[in-house]
């Protein structure tokens, strides 16, 4: 068995937030079926509306945020988690005045195009 923690990971960082990917083809666990990863969101900060042919889950950890799914919005909190089906365009807007933790979960376990775009600038 092997325990780790997720605040000992690297982090890749974005331009209003950290992921930290504990699960998946690029994460520090191989994970074949899922990847699982933690995300801080600055204040006005998004994770940008993208969409996958992954299935995905977002659980708010601390903090609270504006969930976008294709053109229905709804505001999220802690505890709060939503599931997004395959293709749907999502977004997540620390709405806030401190960071939002959420932990992300999709399958199947890829590496996601949205994060090289992003890096890119091609999101926002």
């Amino acid at each position: 068995m092997e325990v780790n923690n997720i605040f000992d990971l690297d982090f890749m960082q974005f331009p209003t937030r950290k992921t930290r990917v504990m699960i998946g083809a690029n994460g520090l666990v191989h994970g074949q079926y899922f990847c699982q990863g933690y995300v801080v969101i600055a204040p006005g900060g998004s994770i940008p509306e993208h969409n996958h042919e992954t299935v995905e889950t977002y659980t708010i950890i601390e903090g609270c945020g504006k969930m976008t799914i294709d053109d229905e919005s709804q505001e999220m909190g802690k505890g709060d988690f939503v599931y997004i089906e395959s293709n749907r365009k999502h977004t997540l807007v620390n709405t806030g005045d401190c960071d939002l933790h959420m932990m992300f979960v999709y399958a199947p376990s890829v590496v996601v195009n949205h994060w090289a775009e992003e890096h890119a600038g091609l999101l926002k």
